[in-house]
């Protein structure tokens, strides 16, 4: 076990960091890995995101041996504005648990090890600002490379709960209900290489709070319809405290499919873990840009937001217009002309 162990960690740090980017017109899953993306998926876009894993684990302190069959799955649902996400996630398991002790019957053990819902809320875009982020027309390299204001990130914040139900041995006499908050942030660092990290301050105001932590570094290969990502999670908890690194590819078989792998492991032995997952996400894309009209299209300022004294402005000048062209001998196509 601890030789295997041995050998992840070093295929782990020898692997390029590696792959998820934000929302585009294709889908964006936060699948491989633990990670959560900053970015919203958009209205009207309903997402699945489904997994099935196997775990090793070995207790050195409790002369345990357990295997564990795990089955994970998020949904998520974009509200009411481009920046709202309705997301739930569950990780459902079977335990088989071994003692190396004689005389200590085997156990199984079947439940949820993760169960919550909550509202996720893009609070600041860096991207929305179309000035800053203008291309240079003059340089290919200029727009790939490394840029310091690429480190700013897309920033969002997540409210929820966890939720207990009937007699779950991984959580026992714990509440059914316990809040959870998170901060998300996502930094483009290049066109190829996206950066996230999550927060998380878990089960608030139970015996058992809980810190969480991940950062996650993703990268685009040539193929664009691969990627590839490295992560590492801390975890630290009077129940459970732990460091865990995980390594896998992504792979888009559509626009609207993706499929992924990931293996991973942890670095203490109260338990040793070793895992592999593989997933496939599926989204169905009702989204529709929000409709402007053309009078409106002028009233939108340099960070794309429209005010109503530039709207106000910009329905006079088109209403003054249309006037115009309406006792003018001229065709509006000629006026046009002359006036652009």
């Amino acid at each position: 076990m601890k030789k295997l162990k041995i050998g992840f960690l070093y295929i782990l740090i020898v692997l390029p960091f590696l792959g998820i980017s934000q929302y585009t017109d294709v889908i964006n899953s936060n699948r491989p890995g633990k990670s959560v993306s900053a970015y919203a998926i958009g209205t009207n876009v309903l997402q699945s995101e489904f997994g099935i894993s196997y775990e090793k684990q070995d207790h050195n302190t409790l002369n345990t041996s357990s295997v564990f069959l795990g089955a994970d799955i998020a949904l998520r649902y974009g509200l009411l504005f481009e920046e709202l996400e309705l997301y739930y996630e569950g990780t459902f398991v079977n335990e088989n648990r071994s003692f190396s002790n004689v005389g200590f019957p085997d156990e199984k053990y079947t439940a949820f090890k993760r169960n919550r819902l909550g509202l996720k809320y893009l609070i600041y875009d860096p991207y929305k600002n179309e000035e800053r982020n203008k291309p240079n027309l003059y340089s290919w390299k200029a727009n790939n490379r490394f840029q310091l204001k690429n480190l700013i990130p897309a920033i969002s914040v997540y409210g929820g709960a966890n939720f207990v139900l009937g007699d779950n041995p991984y959580y026992p006499n714990e509440a059914i209900i316990s809040p959870r908050a998170m901060i998300a942030t996502q930094s483009r660092l290049s066109p190829k290489f996206v950066l996230i990290t999550n927060v998380a301050y878990d089960r608030i105001g139970t015996d058992f709070p809980e810190w969480n932590y991940i950062i996650s570094l993703s990268h685009a290969l040539r193929n664009p319809k691969w990627s590839v990502f490295a992560e590492n999670q801390g975890i630290k908890s009077d129940r459970y405290a732990d460091v865990i690194f995980r390594g896998g590819a992504a792979h888009l078989l559509g626009k609207n499919m993706q499929v992924d792998v990931h293996i991973g492991a942890n670095i203490k032995d109260t338990p040793t873990r070793l895992f592999a997952a593989a997933g496939f996400s599926y989204r169905l894309d009702m989204h529709k840009d929000k409709e402007i009209a053309i009078e409106d299209q002028n009233a939108t300022g340099k960070d794309g937001k429209i005010r109503k004294k530039d709207l106000k402005r910009a329905r006079k000048k088109a209403k003054s217009k249309s006037k115009k062209n309406k006792n003018s001998k001229r065709t509006p196509q000629e006026i046009d002309e002359i006036e652009f």
